[in-house]
Parts: structure tokens; C-alpha cells; sequence
């Protein structure tokens, strides 16, 4: 059997889950009401039941995210949500805190999310054997750990192919909370990676001012899908549940072709849904909302990730400034630029700027509001305004399910059959004299055309058959009526038929792969403590949010590495990097610091707080 890959977009609501399926998603992802890691992207039972019914028609699925974690004084509520999204039909649950597995669930699906430490092949393969129908990998893994993974249990894996990153593990990012009331595992990240940032060495000298140290780039990871095919992932994850309709539209497209052309040459995997995508505009991921892109940690540390200039989009590569007017540029390519578009760049102080294309007149690009810009200064468009428009219409990506018409007689009249391309059947009949057409002409071309017809049903008409003993006359308005009627009976079949996988979780016993959990762990309720006991764990920390320590507290860890970045890491760069830096190295903001620490064997980075005492450990 064909082994079945998605394309897993992000919805911020009804309207981008519903145009995310029209652009192709095999599944998409969705925000409840409560308990989301997205507390902006939060969305009605009922709008989320709407949802429903428009996936199934096309076979894709709908998970709702139920990521946060919990206190005691949710469970029941949590439980209860759960409840009512298994009664509308939702696919899957995504969820971190272990606290659901322990609840008197009905049989749902559940995925584990990529916040629950779900970077080693041991902790995948308890997830598994817990109930867990599929595991959200880390984003750090490279193709390596991923296969590794995959070898150790035959559990479904997904894992994030496009869109912003977090700059920690997910899940074990306390920045936020320690410096105020905005824990990002309870749905309200402060984004302080995004903020600029003052570098301190050991000496307090300061080696870089006002600098975006911890933003970095957008994922894209395109071009590595068969390879990720090949190490055991089966559904390609966009980030972005708080993005708009034209970011999720145009992600959505360009990895459907991509993941399409693959599987027009494999005959091992096939698509996860149904029917096919008509699109308006030609995607491309760079004019979409990013920072630049990378392919992160997949082929393991070999390019600089940071986005240090800004955590702002920088958009698409347009050309450089050749000359300036009085009143505007001569931009490099300005062919493709059009009026209303917004230009970045860096302006000679080192910042990001930008202006907005007022006209182009005689090819001089003329600004809403003049700026001066230095001759060789590399201009990117970060605002698409045709763009936008052309992908923001309804008929700019129109999915549609293939359909074969049969139309033959019966002994008191005539029948219209239709069987889509999943084998899905409807048959409507109606009584007609049967009466020659005058004219000698063959009525069955007219006949054909008609049935052709099925304007805005999502299906389209791939063979039409007609069955005919003579040159039958039909009044046209039956023969649309009949089409009408066997399409209609069509979706409501399809959705009827519409297979949910259900799996009772039942509660287990095996080993933990450790028996101490510290703070990283989020155990902030009694059923996840239960849990973890339950499978030998004999220690547990509580949550971060339930009792951080301000100013000793260590807020991050992460793959990502300011020394690499600066050139001066001793692992990869030693030939080249020169003298070290002194340490302890400081990241400053405003009356907020943060002292680093950097782990080498594991190739790791620590954030801690100011008042926290660090050791250093010499390095490889």
C-alpha cells in the first residue's frame, strides 16, 4: 500500500483554514477557543465544525491545537472542549502537556506537539507507545536523528518545513515569563528574541550595539522534501497561525507543486486528499512575509542563521540602486516593482528602512515619500501590492474533485450517473417520453456540454459518457437539473462517507526514558504528575511558571549560536576565528540582561538570567 504524505498549513480561522484547503493543503491546524499556544488565533467550536465539513469534502484533515499547558483549575474544562471537538468531527488533538492522556478522553487522535521534548529517539518511541498517532519533531533535528528516529518506532512524524523559528527548543523558552506575566507556554510569548540587543564580552566592552542577536532567519525547506521523505517524515508542517490569508495561500501552493512533482515520479507515496488545485498566480516563497530564509539544522551547522538587522520582513531580492533622482531611484529590475509596493533596505547608518512606491514614471520609482538611498544599496520588496491583491481573491486558488458523468436511459426515462475520483457514487433518474430530436444532428454534443457545466460545486468533469439507443431531444433545463441533483447527492455522500480514524487512548505503564524531570518538562498540573509517576518517574520538578526564581533562572537553550555567528567558535571555526572571546558575553536590553553560556559537546547555547552564576567549561 502506498504510504500516504501531507502538506500541513496553518489557519488563523475559518476563512484561511478553508482557503489554505483550496490551495492544497492535504490537513490544516486550528486554534479552540482556549488552550492554544496562539492566545490571537482562537476560534469558535462552531466555526471550527464549519471547517470540518469543507475538509472532509476533499479528504483533508482537521487537528486543533490543544498545546498549552494546563493548570489544575483547566482540567475540566480542557476535557470538556475535548469532548465537543471529537462531536464535530475534528481529526486530531496537537497537545504538550501529558495531562490529556490522563483524562477520561473519547477516541480521538492525538498528536504529540513538537513543545514536548520530542528530539531523541527515546522519547518519540515512549510518545508512541503511549497512545500518540504522530510526533511533531523538534525543529532542530538534522536528516540523521530524523532517520534515527524513524528507525527506533513506526509512529507518524511531522515536522516544520516552512515559516518563522523559534529561536529555543520549543516548549523550554522562559524568556517571556521571567520578565513579566507572558509565559509562551500558556499561549503569550512576548517574542523577547526579537528585540534588539547590546553584546557584552567579559570585560565589559561592548563588541556589537543595538542588534537583533537572538532574531533569526525563516525556515524553508522546500527543496529538501524527498529528502525528508526518505527519513521517515510524512507530513510537511507551515508555521504561521497568526499570518494572513496571501502568506498561507502562496506557502500552501508552492509546497503543493513541490511535494506534487515528487509524487508524480514515486509510485511508494501518494497525496493525502482528494481533488486538485487551479491556481491564478504563480507562487514563490520569498514573496511571502521573511526574514531571509535557511534550512536551519537539516544538513546539520553549516550556514549563519542570525536575521540581526531586523525581525521585520525583508521580502524578495529586487536588484540595487544604480542611480537617484530628484524626486526618485533607478532601481535594478524595477520591471518588476508596481505601484503601491513597499521597498526595504539598509540605509547607510546600518538600519532597516524602507519607502512605498507612490509611481513609476519613465522607469524612475517614485516614493510615496523621497529618502535618500546611497547608489549600490540592495533593495528588497517586502510589500507585493498586485501580489497581495491578485492572491487575496477567492477564485486565485480553486480546488476541485474529479468526476465521471454517465447518462443513459431507463424504461420510463433517463438516469445521470456520477462517481468521483475516490469512487464515491450518485445516481438520480427521472421519467421523460422519450421523443427524436427533428433535426438529424446528434443532440449528444449539446448534452455534453451542459453536463459540463458545474460552475461553482467542487467538482470538475473529467469523462462524460452517454448511453443513448436514438437521437433523443432533452430539454436543456432537465439536463441541468439532473446535474444539479447527482452533484448535490454527491457531497452530501462524500461527507457521510467521510472515514474519522478513532483510537481509544489507554493508559500505559512503560518506562520513562528518565526518572527526574527538572522545569523543562512543564509539569504544571496533578495529572501530569500522575502520569509521569505512573511510568517511573520519581522526580518532578514543577513548572517554570509556577515557581521561577527572577534574575537566576536560565531561560533558553538553544541550538542556535551567537559565537558562530560572531566567527568565533572553537568547534567549527578554530582556523579562522582568532582571538577568543572574553566570557562571560552579556546580551543587554534596556535594564533586562542576560548572560550566555555556551555548551559545546552537545552544541548548545544557554540563556540566563543576570544574577545567575555560571560556570565555563573549556571548550573542545
Amino acid at each position: 500500500m502506498k504510504k500516504k504524505v501531507e502538506i500541513l498549513a496553518p489557519a488563523k480561522n475559518l476563512v484561511q483554514g478553508m482557503g489554505a484547503i483550496n490551495a492544497g493543503a492535504d490537513a490544516v491546524y486550528i486554534g479552540a477557543p482556549q488552550f492554544g499556544a496562539r492566545s490571537n488565533a482562537t476560534n469558535s467550536v462552531e466555526d471550527i465544525a464549519e471547517l470540518v465539513q469543507y475538509a472532509h469534502l476533499f479528504k483533508a484533515q482537521v487537528f486543533v491545537v490543544v498545546n498549552t499547558i494546563l493548570y489544575d483549575n483547566e482540567l475540566e474544562d480542557c476535557k470538556n472542549l475535548i469532548h465537543e471537538l471529537y462531536r464535530i468531527g475534528v481529526d486530531a488533538l496537537i497537545v504538550q502537556d501529558m495531562a490529556v492522556l490522563e483524562m477520561d478522553l473519547p477516541p480521538i487522535v492525538i498528536h504529540a506537539s513538537t513543545q514536548a521534548n520530542n528530539r531523541d529517539p527515546k522519547h518519540v518511541k515512549f510518545l508512541a507507545d503511549a497512545g500518540m498517532k504522530r510526533v511533531v519533531l523538534a525543529r532542530e533535528l538534522n536528516l540523521d536523528q530524523i532517520k534515527d528516529i524513524h528507525k527506533a518506532t513506526d509512529v507518524e512524524l511531522e515536522f516544520f518545513v516552512s515559516g518563522a523559528l523559534c529561536v529555543s527548543f520549543s516548549g523550554n523558552c522562559y524568556m517571556s515569563i521571567a520578565n513579566g506575566e507572558r509565559s509562551a507556554n500558556r499561549g503569550s510569548c512576548a517574542q523577547n528574541c526579537r528585540l534588539p540587543y547590546n553584546l557584552v564580552d567579559g570585560t565589559g566592552k561592548t563588541l556589537i550595539a543595538n542588534s537583533h542577536l537572538l532574531s533569526i532567519k525563516d525556515l524553508d525547506l522546500s527543496d529538501q522534501l524527498p529528502n525528508l521523505i526518505e527519513a521517515g517524515i510524512t507530513s510537511f508542517k507551515i508555521e504561521g497561525r497568526l499570518k494572513d490569508m496571501v502568506y498561507v495561500k502562496n506557502n500552501t501552493s508552492y509546497l503543493r507543486k513541490k511535494l506534487d512533482a515528487f509524487l508524480e515520479n514515486n509510485d511508494q507515496y501518494v497525496k493525502a486528499s482528494s481533488g486538485r488545485t487551479f491556481y491564478n498566480f504563480e507562487a514563490e516563497m520569498d514573496r511571502s512575509f521573511n526574514r531571509g530564509y535557511t534550512d536551519y539544522f537539516v544538513n546539520k551547522r553549516i550556514e549563519k542563521i542570525g536575521s540581526w538587522e531586523s525581525p521585520k520582513s525583508q521580502g524578495q531580492l529586487i536588484g540595487k540602486i544604480l542611480e537617484t533622482k530628484t524626486k526618485g531611484y533607478v532601481i535594478e529590475n524595477q520591471e518588476k516593482l508596481n505601484n503601491g509596493d513597499g521597498l526595504y533596505f539598509i540605509n547607510e547608518e546600518g538600519i532597516p528602512d524602507g519607502v512605498q512606491i507612490n509611481n513609476i514614471i519613465n522607469d524612475i520609482v517614485i516614493p510615496n515619500t523621497y529618502k535618500e538611498i546611497k547608489p549600490g544599496t540592495i533593495i528588497f520588496r517586502n510589500s507585493d501590492a498586485a501580489f497581495t491583491k491578485l492572491v487575496e481573491r477567492d477564485d486565485s486558488a480553486v480546488r476541485k474533485i474529479g468526476v465521471k458523468l454517465k447518462f443513459s436511459e431507463t424504461k420510463k426515462g433517463f438516469q445521470l450517473t456520477a462517481i468521483d475520483e475516490d469512487g464515491h457514487k450518485s445516481v438520480t433518474e427521472f421519467e421523460s417520453e422519450k421523443e427524436l430530436a427533428k433535426s438529424a444532428e446528434s443532440t449528444i454534443p449539446n448534452i455534453k456540454k451542459n453536463l459540463a457545466k458545474t460552475g461553482n460545486t467542487p467538482f470538475i468533469v473529467d469523462d462524460i459518457e452517454i448511453e443513448f439507443s436514438g437521437n433523443w431531444f432533452l430539454p436543456i433545463s432537465k439536463i441541468n437539473e439532473s446535474r444539479r441533483i447527482v452533484l448535490e447527492q454527491l457531497i452530501d455522500t462524500r461527507v457521510k462517507e467521510y472515514h474519522r480514524e478513532e483510537i481509544q487512548i489507554k493508559k500505559t505503564e512503560h518506562p520513562y526514558p528518565v526518572t527526574q524531570l527538572d522545569f523543562t518538562y512543564n509539569v504544571a498540573n496533578k495529572l501530569a504528575r500522575e502520569f509521569y509517576k505512573r511510568h517511573g518517574v520519581t522526580e518532578i520538578e514543577k513548572a517554570f511558571e509556577l515557581q521561577w526564581d527572577p534574575g537566576k533562572s536560565r531561560v533558553m537553550v538553544t541550538k542556535y549560536c551567537v559565537k558562530y555567528e560572531l566567527g568565533k567558535c572553537a568547534r567549527f571555526q578554530r582556523d579562522t576565528m582568532g582571538e577568543k572571546v572574553a566570557e562571560p558575553l552579556v546580551l543587554k536590553h534596556g535594564t533586562n540582561e542576560y548572560k550566555l553560556k555556551f555548551n559545546c559537546k552537545p552544541c548548545e547555547m544557554e540563556i540566563w538570567e543576570k544574577d545567575a552564576e555560571l560556570t565555563f567549561e573549556e571548550e573542545d
